[in-house]
C-alpha cells in the first residue's frame, strides 16, 4: 500500500502532467514561435479547468491515503492525540500533497475572477510547491543515508529543476526552452518518483545482498555489509543516469514530430481592447 499510494500514484500524477505540458508548450512554440508566451497551465476544449482539478482530485485522494488509509488504525495520531514517530512520514508527504491542492485552488480562482498579474501569480504559487515539497524531502524523516536516502537525494536534484525553472519562467515568459526544461523536469520527476517505489519495496527487486527489514511500523531497505550498500547506492546512480538519459530522448524526438504536425502559421496583428499591461496583452495572445 505504502509503495502503491505514496510513489507510484504521485509520480504516474507527476509524468502524465509533465507530458501534458511538453506536448502542449512544443505545439504554442510551434505555431507561433514569435508570439509565444508560457502558460502555467493548459486548458482543454471540453473543460478549460481539468487540469487544475485533476491536480484538486488527486491531492486529495492522497492526503486521504496517507492520513486514514495507510495507517493500520485508519488514523494517524496517537491515543493521546500526538503523531507517533512512525506517521511522521505520512504528515510529511500529506503536507507536500497541500501545498499542490492549495496551488491548483488558488491558480483556478485567478482564473475565475480574471485576476491581473495572475499568469505570474499562478507560476509564484507553483514555486512555493516545489519549495515546499523540497525542504520536505530535504528533511525527511526517513532514513538519509541508505538505498532510500540515495533514491530521495536525487529526486531533490529533480525537484529543484523544477523550482528553478518555475522562477525563472515568471522573469522569462518567452522562453521556450526554460518551459521545455521545466516540462522534462516534471516528466522526469514522476518517472523517478515510480521507480522509487518499484525498485525499493518490490523486495525480488533490491540489488544483491540487500533486504527489507521492518522498522517503526514500515518497510526499510537495509544491507548486509558497507561494500553491499555502496554497490546498491552505485546502482541506484546508473538507473538515475539512464531514465535521464531515455526522457531527454523522448524529449527531443517529441519536440521534431510535434514540431512538424503542427507547421508555424502566419502572423497576424492582434488588437487586444483592455489591456492594461504587458502581462495581460500575453495572456490575450
Amino acid at each position: 500500500m505504502g509503495t502503491l499510494v505514496g510513489h507510484v500514484l504521485p509520480g504516474l500524477g507527476f509524468f502524465l502532467i509533465g507530458l501534458w505540458h511538453l506536448y502542449n508548450h512544443i505545439k504554442l512554440y510551434s505555431l507561433r514561435p514569435k508570439a509565444y508566451v508560457a502558460l502555467s497551465w493548459f486548458p482543454t476544449l471540453k473543460h478549460r479547468h481539468l487540469e487544475l482539478k485533476v491536480i484538486l482530485g488527486g491531492s486529495l485522494v492522497f492526503i486521504v491515503a496517507e492520513l486514514f488509509i495507510g495507517p493500520a488504525k485508519h488514523q494517524p495520531f496517537d491515543l493521546d492525540g500526538t503523531i507517533p514517530t512512525n506517521h511522521l512520514h505520512n504528515f510529511e508527504h500529506a503536507m507536500i500533497a497541500l501545498t499542490f491542492f492549495v496551488y491548483a485552488s488558488l491558480a483556478l480562482c485567478f482564473d475565475l475572477i480574471k485576476m491581473k498579474m495572475r499568469r505570474s501569480m499562478t507560476q509564484i504559487l507553483a514555486g512555493i510547491a516545489f519549495a515546499q515539497e523540497y525542504l520536505m524531502f530535504y528533511v525527511h524523516s526517513t532514513d538519509h543515508m541508505g538505498i532510500e536516502g540515495q533514491y530521495h537525494w536525487l529526486l531533490r536534484l529533480v525537484i529543484m529543476c523544477c523550482l528553478a525553472t518555475t522562477l525563472i519562467g515568471i522573469a522569462l515568459p518567452k522562453s521556450f526552452l526554460i518551459s521545455l526544461v521545466r516540462s522534462a523536469s516534471l516528466m522526469f520527476q514522476g518517472i523517478w518518483c515510480i521507480v522509487m517505489g518499484i525498485m525499493i519495496w518490490i523486495p525480488y527487486l533490491l540489488p544483491k545482498e540487500c533486504y527489507l527489514n521492518s522498522e517503526e511500523g514500515h518497510q526499510v531497505p537495509r544491507c548486509h555489509s558497507d561494500e553491499a550498500m555502496h554497490r546498491a547506492k552505485a546502482l541506484v546512480n546508473i538507473q538515475f543516469s539512464l531514465y535521464l538519459l531515455v526522457t531527454t530522448v523522448f524529449c527531443m524526438l517529441s519536440y521534431i514530430f510535434i514540431s512538424k504536425y503542427y507547421p508555424e502559421e502566419p502572423e497576424y496583428v492582434l488588437l487586444v481592447k483592455g489591456a492594461t499591461n504587458e502581462e495581460e496583452d500575453l495572456e490575450a495572445k
